[in-house]
């Protein structure tokens, strides 16, 4: 274990009283080297030390306070009384291990902190790692950097440097086949897969039908002046074919991924040597979709470039993103001159408005959505809003309720709209849009798209909530 400087146990969708619960061996970790508990780790390390951690009265979940801080331990250092922290838990620890003490409590959760006296062995209930702990960054940097003695080294600069240089010794003169979204994350991939392979880098860039108003083309104008080698493919009809019917969004999610591979397939067979398929996938994908390393974690939902491929289709995947989140991805691309409109651009999901149509997918609720988003997303940009929000979109709910327009009844359609503030997409808050804002755009959406009556804005956070409704 001498090649470790620090472990930190992270959080799980188990609860540490079940008998299929993770059970690892910390016989050479705990209380030898530096060791951080996160929420399941935590509890952990509560349980199996003397502890007692039990079902809580009530769902934990989003924001609390820290109170009662130990400022003088090197952990908490220069930590502030009232820091906000994000909860996600639903078991509690009642007790305290052996020997440990408290170093800080929220309003509902005494023990939100402890350390084991004696080691350099910490635990803290809440998560440290999501944006919306506001010292999260800091907590961390005092563990790993203070306690630990690690070096802050990763610098995006050193990324590219490094992944361009494993890209041109795992690929060779081989061509790659890469699917562009006209997204950060699949550009941010293009431009270091053009890096390392420059002509034999292959974009395909699809059309299946559930894009937002226009951006097909738009998309396809935006790269003519990047310099890559881009195609497109409109395969809307072969999507929305498929899809007719359907409700389940696991299964739309499903049937979204197999048309792609479908797709890219037919694109690689016009591709003479193609060898590999390039996706712009990250951690959050992976995270949500299926375990990364084998170990438990649930399947929030699927992500339609995560797990691989099948077997007819005789290309190996290279992920050159798959271990960064999304701020790391901006600044990565930040790093190659990628231009700040381009990066900055609100993330929008892989099976496009397919998961921002609840129930069945259809052309006229396509249509209708697409409408709604552009007024939503055009508004954003024309307020000065669009940059201070992480991510925004319109859903066409299967809900129709009864409205008047010039003195008649109409029963018609209603639309959430959902606005949120991020880094990373683990975790996100609804932004407080101005309420000037909001009725400006109720009643140009009322007013100008037919089908609907009834606009409704979403304030979840994530969690409990996902970003998407679907």
């Amino acid at each position: 274990m001498s090649v470790y400087k620090a472990v930190i146990l992270s959080g799980s969708p188990f609860s540490v009283r079940a008998d299929d619960a993770p059970h690892p061996d910390l016989s050479q970790i705990k209380g030898k080297i530096p060791l951080l508990g996160v929420c399941y780790g935590a509890q952990y390390l509560a349980h199996f030390n003397g502890g007692i951690v039990a079902p809580s009265n009530t769902r934990e979940y989003g924001r609390a306070r820290l109170t009662a801080i130990k400022n003088d331990e090197p952990f908490f250092y220069q930590i502030t009384d009232g820091s906000q922290v994000w909860m996600s838990h639903s078991d509690t620890i009642k007790e305290l291990p052996t020997n440990a003490v408290v170093l800080a409590s929220t309003g509902d959760v005494k023990n939100a902190a402890y350390r084991i006296e004696g080691e350099d062995t910490y635990a803290i209930q809440f998560h440290p790692e999501v944006y919306h702990t506001t010292q999260g960054k800091l907590i961390l940097e005092n563990f790993l950097v203070h306690l630990a003695g690690l070096k802050q080294s990763w610098t995006p600069d050193a990324f590219v440097d490094t992944t361009v240089a494993e890209l041109k010794a795992k690929i060779g003169n081989d061509k790659v086949i890469l699917g562009l979204s006209g997204g950060v994350d699949s550009t941010v991939a293009a431009v270091l897969l053009h890096k390392a392979i420059g002509k034999h880098l292959h974009c395909i860039f699809v059309n299946n039908g559930l894009l937002r108003k226009n951006e097909f083309q738009d998309v396809l104008d935006q790269y003519e002046h990047m310099g890559l080698n881009v195609k497109g493919v409109d395969a809307s009809a072969r999507f929305l074919d498929a899809l007719a019917g359907e409700s389940d969004p696991e299964k739309k999610r499903k049937i979204i991924g197999k048309i792609f591979i479908d797709v890219f397939d037919d694109e690689a067979h016009k591709v003479e040597d193609a060898k590999w398929l390039a996706q712009g996938t990250i951690y959050p994908d992976v995270i949500e979709s299926v375990s990364v390393t084998g170990g438990p974690s649930a399947t929030i939902k699927s992500h339609h470039n995560v797990g691989g491929l099948p077997d007819f289709m005789k290309l190996t995947v290279v992920e050159p993103l798959k271990m960064l989140f999304k701020d790391e991805v901006r600044r990565v691309g930040a790093s190659m001159k990628i231009d700040d409109e381009r990066l900055g651009r609100h993330p929008f999901p892989g099976p496009g408005l397919a998961i921002r149509i609840l129930g069945d997918i259809t052309r006229e609720k396509v249509a209708i959505l697409q409408e709604v988003d552009a007024i939503f997303i055009n508004g954003l940009r024309e307020w000065g809003l669009y940059d201070s929000v992480w991510q925004a979109g319109a859903m066409l709910l299967p809900v129709n309720s009864v409205g008047v327009m010039g003195d008649e009844r109409t029963y018609e359609k209603c639309v959430a709209l959902r606005a949120v503030e991020s880094t990373d997409g683990m975790t996100a808050d609804w932004v407080d849009l101005p309420y000037e804002f909001l009725q400006k755009t109720s009643n140009e959406i009322i007013n100008k798209v037919p089908g609907v009556n009834r606009v409704v804005y979403d304030i979840s956070s994530k969690p409990p909530a996902t970003i998407e409704w679907e």
